[in-house]
């Protein structure tokens, strides 16, 4: 007998058999019961979720000899002539092999024809965004007026490729991943029936490896059979499928648990030498620390197990192995880890990315990580378990700034004072002072701006202070400026960013439309990762970029680029008055009766004497 795959023998003959979109069978079912069938219908989703299997079994339902009924017999000749693919009057068209005009035309003179033997005649085409756009423009008055026994079935994975003018004339559905414990539910059913061998933590790996997708899941279990024939060992199949071996994983985790640094830097370079990905490997922990926070946090087994998706023996670990630990601490690791991925994707040397964020998540003393305090609001600074000797953080050039009450009004000051401004007291003057002419008190203490003490000529000075004693306060043009100079196609699109939120934890970034480019840049996670990762070396703490678009007509502080122009026309204006006031201009104007229009510096070297 031919041999046909799990994917095909397996594949639902009924909306009872469907598994993961009970959204669909619901509507479709009650549609055919209550006599509603519309004449056109869009299933989009990933690949394997159904679309097409779902279409076969609308066919039928609507030309069963029983129906139009929500059950097939699935014997009658119709229903038996639709399962085999053979059926008249259900046409499936491949949507990329027919994108042409000529194609729709033809099917437009097809479709006035009545059906055969069934009460309708049901057209299922898949890939549909394939088609050209004069196809598309060729079948919307068919989709407008079709003849009442044709019924439309456009299947599609990339759904935004489809013109708005063809789905508003179609009922669409949106297809969801299958959830992994499905998937695990199904690949069981299918093992007992061919008489397989396999564990759960297999079927679990295989879920996982499959991403939602039914018909990958099958598939790979068809491969597994054909690698280990009808018993399945685990180890061969992380080999087949190509993931990271689950206990060099668990072993990972637990000497990170056990703050064994040494171990983790042992267990990369096995991962290594096996010639495993370490991004992979990076994107297992991640998920792993995040699991263990769920099993920290929510209370309930059962509520655990449906929200990380794995079999009742790694439901249990993983509930057993969180249990000592705290929740910050969980929270702590996950952020290492994740940061870590981010690095990883643009990194040259990833192995060593890798060693030294498990090194600094074995280091984390599990009593030092605290949670977030209310009252102000920022997190305090992770210790090491080994304490080291601290050392004076180093000054910032330029003063360090704050979000005040109202971040979004407050705009960043462009430059630091001169330095002769610094140790000189204030007389009335509105310009800030550096942080070296504030006394000790002043320094540890946020300082508040009143917006009627603003000078309008000049934005105010902002500046925070961490509450942690090892860090160092965050200059945003300092970032700013390291941006530009070492990456300077990162830095040009940043200097158009406004700053609407800067704490100790966290920067906002703020872009209105007309900068959507620079906004789209800023936001790429390779880009987010490098800035945080500038903000990091500066500060000595870990900082979240998050960037955000203003809305029109939105009021939002002004960009670092706009402070800086705004203060060079100032200057301009400044010196062009100075120059007008000078006694010898003011003799050649009367002289000549001309006017000072405009001003420029001259750059003088430092060879020269200026009289």
């Amino acid at each position: 007998m031919e041999f046909q795959v799990s994917a095909r023998k397996y594949r639902p003959t009924t909306f009872t058999e469907v598994l993961g979109q009970s959204h669909v069978v619901q509507t479709l079912t009650n549609a055919i019961e209550r006599q509603r069938v519309a004449h056109a219908y869009v299933f989009s989703g990933m690949r394997g979720v159904g679309k097409t299997t779902i279409a076969r079994i609308l066919a039928k339902s609507l030309n069963c000899e029983k129906g139009p009924t929500s059950q097939p017999c699935g014997i009658c000749p119709s229903c038996m002539e639709i399962t085999r693919g053979n059926s008249v009057d259900v046409i499936e068209i491949d949507g990329a092999s027919n994108t042409g005009v000529d194609d729709v035309r033809e099917l437009r003179e097809n479709v006035k024809f009545s059906p055969f033997h069934g009460s309708y005649r049901v057209y299922i085409i898949d890939e549909v965004h394939m088609l050209s756009n004069s196809a598309f423009n060729a079948l919307l008055k068919t989709l407008e007026e079709p003849p009442s026994h044709s019924v439309f079935i456009f299947a599609t994975t990339e759904v935004h490729k489809i013109p708005a003018t063809i789905l508003s004339r179609c009922q669409h559905f949106t297809f969801r991943r299958i959830s992994r414990l499905e998937i695990m539910k199904q690949l069981r059913h299918v093992a007992t029936q061919t008489g397989v061998t396999i564990e759960d933590r297999s079927l679990s790996a295989l879920a996982r490896a499959s991403d939602g997708s039914m018909r990958d899941a099958l598939s790979l279990l068809d491969q597994a059979v054909s690698f280990g024939g009808e018993r399945i060992a685990h180890e061969d199949l992380e080999i087949l499928i190509g993931s990271v071996p689950e206990e060099l994983v668990r072993q990972m985790i637990e000497a990170i648990l056990a703050h064994q640094a040494s171990e983790t830097v042992m267990l990369v370079g096995q991962l290594v030498d096996q010639g495993f990905d370490v991004r992979v490997f990076c994107r297992e922990l991640v998920e792993r620390f995040r699991n263990l926070l769920v099993a920290k946090v929510v209370p309930s087994r059962h509520q655990v197990q449906h929200l990380i998706e794995l079999s009742d023996e790694e439901v249990d670990h993983t509930i057993a192995l969180g249990h000592p630990v705290s929740e910050p601490y969980l929270q702590a690791v996950f952020g290492i880890f994740s940061r870590t991925e981010d690095s990883l994707r643009g990194s040259s040397h990833p192995r060593f990315v890798l060693e030294a964020a498990t090194v600094k998540a074995s280091l984390l003393d599990p009593e030092s990580v605290m949670s977030v305090e209310p009252t102000q609001g920022i997190m305090k600074t992770v210790k090491p378990i080994q304490p080291h000797t601290a050392t004076a953080p180093k000054k910032d050039p330029l003063p360090s700034r704050i979000a005040t009450s109202q971040p979004q009004k407050i705009p960043l000051e462009p430059s630091a004072p001169p330095p002769s401004v610094v140790n000189k007291p204030a007389t009335g003057s509105t310009k800030s002072a550096s942080p070296k002419g504030l006394t000790k008190d002043a320094q540890s203490e946020p300082v508040s701006v009143s917006p009627k003490d603003e000078s309008p000529s000049r934005p105010p000075t902002n500046r925070f202070n961490s509450g942690a004693t090892s860090s160092v306060p965050l200059n945003w043009e300092t970032v700013v400026e390291r941006l530009v100079n070492d990456h300077p196609n990162v830095g040009s699109f940043l200097e158009k960013g406004s700053v609407v939120t800067l704490t100790a934890e966290k920067v906002v970034l703020g872009y209105p439309k007309k900068d959507s480019i620079a906004r789209w840049r800023t936001d790429k996670p390779e880009t987010r990762a490098l800035i945080a990762q500038v903000c990091e070396t500066l500060t000595g703490r870990p900082v979240q970029i998050q960037v955000i678009e203003f809305k029109d007509g939105q009021e939002h502080p002004p960009s670092l680029a706009e402070i800086r122009t705004k203060k060079k026309l100032e200057e301009d204006e400044d010196l062009l008055e100075n120059v007008k006031a000078h006694p010898l201009v003011k003799q050649a104007a009367e002289l000549f009766g001309g006017n000072v229009v405009s001003v420029q510096r001259i750059q003088h070297s430092q060879e020269e004497e200026v009289g």
